[in-house]
């Protein structure tokens, strides 16, 4: 093992003062030099907000053999992690311009990602005394982006030069993008959670927020929704009609809107001062900088102060270093705070911004859950309505609708409980938008899909997306080449579908027959019948209508008789296009067109 650059070896000696490390943080090192022992690829530790990253990260550095780089995206998480490491008695350097050092030249050195980037030839140097670095940490890694030109990737690829088996280690509390979601592709428990093509591979340690809570690491959140009542009516943010722009974020402008109409601010205000009473900290998280100005005006005088990404930095540093002395109670921001700030007396957030993911929520309700002396909880006060779960996870993709939440799902292949966004009707799921199980079988992801398309060459199953087949690699036929096909010929009909009704009928020899008929929207309709007498039948049914029509693939139904079906209709989709062609005097459906995203527009986009 002399070839590996990191080892739990006896030999080293021990520093003077060696902090003890909690159970789980031993843990996590452990599962991280056994990762790094058996290969190379990059992996994640996912540890929530005040739980220690800091000492994880000088306990891995001290091990290691070779020269280590850590990088931070601010200079306050530079510090911390660079003072923890001393907390060793060892040495190490700072490369960050906004700490006023540049060293490089021992063994393990904290850089910020911006500084570093700007001065690759000073660490991707192959002539340097040490060698090559070995190990790359990265705190808040969830900010390394897919781009390949940001600046944790051309670092990563300068290291990479000189040492084709650089160690990439990621630590975050929230391990997810907007509009991405999960960073990695592997978790340690045996799911699949990100696409194949993530940059970090495996998850190979992570501690859950309700058991950090729970053992007493971290202080209790006690979450209010909020609302105000006054004369009668309710005074809050109502922010349920705005949708993120294409890059996942709310733009300014409209939150702006939202705020300057609402005369709630002022008695928000005054009721998170009552509740401060007996607080000792208070962070108020605004919408936008006009907003935390506002809020600041309501504020006692000479207790309160703003900071937003606009604040100078020698301002902002005095502004914090008041509040964590606390000769200030609260402090307003503009989403600046969120990560790389640590005041573990904080023990009342306001939240009185939409939050566009778990993530952010996360972030922001981390900042009062670092323990405290005197402290018994931190109270959350929501006046944005925010939807999110404190201590559920994120799903691996971006939320298709607000009223939806995360649903588990079992596969009915291997019975790994899948989690996807969908929708319950009381404790039953009946819509979830998965589409491929999270199982891992024999480190390899399971094969089941709840929603696929078939090649029509080979019959293999293939993502919803896909443009070849995976079997035979022929290229799928594609949506709206099916559809220009059928306008083409005399003998088809083409529905763009606007409804679909369902009935329990009879056949000309008064057997039981489901009727299922689709509607456009200038009123033309095709239909289809089926018949669930038979075991054979009801296979049939289950193959040809259920397999695509169930809005919640998956989840055990299998019903038995027309008006079964038609009593649980809420468990059926419509689909967005049918193809029917004339086969005598009748039309038969042939064809139909779910998930549709081609260039034809769909029923529901009418204006």
């Amino acid at each position: 093992m002399s070839d590996l650059p990191m080892t739990l070896s006896p030999t080293v000696s021990l520093p003077v003062r060696q902090p003890a490390l909690r159970p789980y943080q031993q843990e996590a090192v452990k599962r991280v030099v056994e990762y790094f022992r058996a290969g190379h690829e990059p992996a994640v530790v996912v540890l929530p907000t005040g739980s220690g990253k800091s000492l994880v990260i000088a306990e891995l550095a001290r091990l290691a053999r070779g020269r280590v780089l850590v990088l931070a995206h601010v200079r306050e998480l530079v510090e911390q992690n660079h003072a923890k490491y001393l907390d060793y008695g060892l040495e190490a350097d700072i490369f960050s311009a906004g700490l006023g050092l540049k060293e490089s030249a021992r063994q393990v050195v904290f850089g910020s990602v911006q500084s570093v980037v700007r001065n690759l030839d000073r660490f991707a140097a192959g002539d340097h005394p040490r060698g090559a670095f070995t190990l790359l940490v990265i705190d808040e890694c969830h900010r390394v982006s897919a781009d390949e030109d940001s600046s944790y990737r051309r670092v990563i690829d300068r290291l990479r030069q000189h040492n084709p088996s650089l160690k990439i280690l990621g630590l975050t509390a929230t391990p997810y993008r907007l509009g991405q979601g999960f960073i990695y592709h592997r978790h340690h428990h045996g799911m699949v959670r990100g696409d194949d093509d993530c940059f970090f591979r495996d998850c190979v340690f992570e501690q859950p927020l309700r058991l950090m809570v729970k053992q007493g690491y971290l202080a209790p959140p006690t979450r209010i929704d909020a609302a105000l009542f006054k004369d009668g009516k309710e005074l809050r943010y109502d922010f349920s009609a705005l949708r993120p722009a294409d890059g996942g974020l709310y733009r300014e402008d409209e939150l702006n809107r939202v705020v300057a109409a609402s005369r709630a601010t002022p008695g928000i205000v005054a009721e998170v001062i009552e509740r401060a009473r007996g607080r000792q900290g208070v962070m108020l998280f605004a919408a936008t900088v006009a907003h935390a100005e506002e809020v600041l005006g309501y504020l006692p005088a000479g207790e309160a102060a703003l900071i937003t990404g606009e604040t100078a930095s020698q301002q902002r540093e005095a502004v914090i270093a008041a509040f964590k002395a606390r000769r200030l109670k609260f402090l307003v921001n503009v989403a600046v705070l969120t990560t790389g700030f640590d005041a573990p007396h904080v023990d009342l957030i306001a939240i009185l911004r939409p939050t566009e993911s778990v993530s952010l929520y996360q972030q922001i309700v981390g900042r009062g859950l670092r323990p405290s002396p005197g402290k018994r909880d931190c109270l959350i006060l929501d006046y944005a309505g925010n939807p999110w779960d404190l201590y559920a996870p994120e799903v691996g993709s971006p939320r298709p609708a607000s009223d939806t939440e995360p649903v588990q799902v079992e596969c009915p292949a291997c019975g790994h409980a899948n989690l996807y966004w969908g929708r319950r009707d009381g404790e039953l799921v009946i819509e979830h938008f998965g589409r491929r199980c999270q199982g891992l079988i024999d480190n390899q992801q399971c094969d089941f899909r709840f929603r696929f398309k078939v090649c029509g060459d080979c019959g293999a199953e293939n993502d919803i997306a896909a443009r070849r087949c995976h079997g035979c690699d022929t290229l799928l036929v594609d949506a709206d080449d099916k559809l220009k096909e059928a306008l083409r010929l005399k003998d088809a009909r083409v529905l763009r579908v606007s409804g679909m009704q369902l009935e329990a009928t009879v056949n000309g020899r008064g057997l039981p027959r489901l009727k299922v008929t689709y509607h456009d929207e200038d009123g033309a309709s095709l239909s289809e019948w089926f018949a669930l007498e038979t075991p054979a039948q009801r296979a049939a049914f289950g193959a040809v209508f259920l397999r695509d029509h169930l809005r919640a693939p998956g989840v055990p139904w299998r019903p038995t008789s027309p008006d079964e079906v038609v009593a649980e209709q809420r468990r059926l989709r419509a689909p967005d296009f049918v193809v029917g062609r004339k086969m005598g005097r009748h039309w038969q459906v042939r064809e139909k067109l779910f998930d549709y995203t081609g260039r034809y527009r769909k029923a529901e986009a009418a204006e």
